[in-house]
């Protein structure tokens, strides 16, 4: 895969390699080394701070008042947002259990927002009921777990490669065993492994716009799919309905607080439009039909209104101070920017995917948490509760995957006691699809697949758009030649994501959640199934 680079292996087996650096697999490779005494090996393409974690401005939602009737309302909250399609037994998992992971990663060191009397301050945040939702700095939470987090991990764990990068997944007997890396200075490298966890995050970077930073390639998601393993819920991509319209990528957050404070989103003439406290689907649904209706490329957040914002929103005040902004005088310009994948490789209720000896926790991932839209702040959340619970599944000596959360629909697809049952559709060669014209360089190629990505199955899409899209694509496939470097490799993985997203939306006849067809505006109940995608 990387041309005449020499091949090391490595020489000794880990218990568990974990990629990517974020909340969820550094939060397995944590308890893994220092509970368990496993031999944990850290792999990231960047540093170990360099993830989409410390990116993420909005907290952490958990009931950490215990109260089981609060509790239920979260599970409550999460299935509504979700919209049909979300696993409950999963959904459980995660408002039971994440109160406890909150607090495991206080005792870590990591310190939380507080009010006058010293306990936790809890804000409001969009499609929540109540107040339940934790920060740090104000909107510096993912950065301040992140920290937590890295401290721990080296303190604890046996190996970390940084700056390199996961290439594919090593199977032998149809078992996951480690995988091919290359090295910081190019060398391709064998890393065995019992048990690989990918928690390499999502693919923020197949759209033009995007919070999520450079490095979200979608590369676990693609290297799963390459190795066999199922996915699902590819077509639900959130968009982030108030991100900072600036030319700087990632684009700045202007955290989902803000709106929970008293912010109001206004069109281009002063007038607001949508409730702001709905589900970032449906916000950001009414705002790119403002935007297109008013043929303007922004809209405006008025936070003028929130007292101490400098006190209570430090990191945001400081990203408005250097594009010259004032959120006590001016109103803020936004537009819905790619945020989060809800959907990837499907796992069962402890992170096992459908290849055995391979796990999957966070964004990478389809639990059925999600569904077809996430609730805010759930996302931080999601990692720490599934991150260990893969730990626990290996401590146990768990091997594969049970039917239980969103794995059933891949273990039981004809089950009819499912709730939420499974369609599976393969890919499609696409050898017969008339390609776009490609330019020649990869970041060139990079981009004409985010352009494409974005205007034809971004937060508003159609059957002839999606097809268009799917022409770009092809032409895109077409021109990928032997990866020679991580750009390339950054690019291939793209495109296999790409190719997985677009295939469930064209089979998607309906809205629903964070995929809305122009040309199918209403809810199908056929549609109420998990469209599971596989390679051929």
């Amino acid at each position: 895969m990387t041309g005449t680079s020499p091949t090391v292996r490595a020489r000794a087996e880990l218990d568990l390699l974990v990629l990517g650096s974020g909340v969820a697999g550094l939060s397995a490779a944590v308890r893994a080394a220092d509970t368990h005494g496993m031999a944990v090996g850290v792999l990231t393409k960047g540093e170990l701070e360099q993830a989409t974690t410390r990116w993420a401005q909005g907290g952490v939602a958990a009931v950490l008042s215990g109260d089981p009737d609060a509790i239920d309302l979260h599970l409550a909250d999460t299935l509504e947002a979700g919209a049909g399609l979300c696993d409950i037994d999963s959904v459980r998992v995660l408002v039971d259990e994440g109160p406890s992971r909150v607090n495991e990663l206080i005792g870590l060191g990591a310190i939380f927002d507080r009010d006058a009397t010293g306990a936790l301050s809890v804000s409001l945040e969009g499609g929540h009921s109540e107040a339940r939702v934790i920060h740090a700095g104000g909107a510096a939470t993912g950065e301040e777990v992140e920290r937590a987090l890295v401290s721990a991990v080296q303190r604890t764990v046996t190996v970390v490669h940084e700056r390199s990068f996961a290439v594919d997944l090593l199977v032998d007997g149809g078992r996951c065993v480690g995988v091919i890396a290359r090295g910081e200075t190019g060398e391709r490298t064998e890393i065995a492994a019992r048990n690989v966890l990918l928690a390499t995050g999502g693919a923020g970077q197949l759209f033009a716009v995007t919070t999520n930073p450079a490095e979200a390639t979608g590369d676990g998601t693609a290297m799963a799919m390459r190795a066999g393993a199922a996915v699902a819920d590819l077509e639900f991509f959130q968009f982030h309905p108030t991100a900072l319209h600036d030319p700087r990528m990632p684009r700045p957050l202007l955290s989902e607080a803000l709106r929970g404070h008293g912010a109001l989103i206004r069109d281009s003439t002063g007038e607001r439009f949508v409730d702001e406290l709905e589900p970032r689907d449906v916000v950001s649904r009414a705002m790119t039909a403002r935007m297109l209706e008013q043929k303007v490329e922004h809209l405006w957040l008025d936070a003028t209104g929130i007292s101490h914002f400098a006190r209570r929103f430090p990191t945001i005040t400081s990203t408005l101070a250097e594009v010259g902004l004032d959120p006590g005088v001016d109103w803020l310009p936004i537009a819905p920017a790619a945020h989060h994948q809800c959907g990837g490789v499907i796992t069962d209720l402890r992170g096992a995917t459908s290849l055995p000896g391979l796990w999957a926790a966070g964004e990478t991932t389809c639990t059925g948490v999600h569904g077809a839209n996430r609730l805010a702040s759930n996302s931080l959340l999601e990692g720490m509760v599934f991150g260990p619970r893969v730990v626990e599944a290996i401590d146990a000596g768990v091997v594969g995957p049970e039917a239980s959360g969103a794995m059933r629909c891949v273990l039981d697809p004809d089950d009819p006691t499912l709730e939420i049952g499974g369609v599976h559709i393969g890919l499609e060669p696409l050898d017969s699809i008339e390609p776009a014209e490609v330019p020649v360089g990869t970041g060139e190629r990079r981009a004409q697949l985010q352009r494409a990505m974005t205007l034809g199955a971004g937060v508003l899409r159609t059957g002839p758009s999606l097809a268009a899209t799917v022409a770009v694509v092809a032409g895109v496939r077409r021109s990928l030649a032997e990866p020679r470097t991580v750009a390339d490799h950054e690019l291939a993985n793209l495109v296999t994501v790409a190719e997985g997203l677009l295939a469930a939306a064209m089979a998607r006849t309906e809205s629903r959640g964070a995929h809305t067809r122009s040309d199918h505006p209403d809810v199908s109940e056929l549609l109420q199934v998990r469209l599971v995608v596989r390679l051929p």
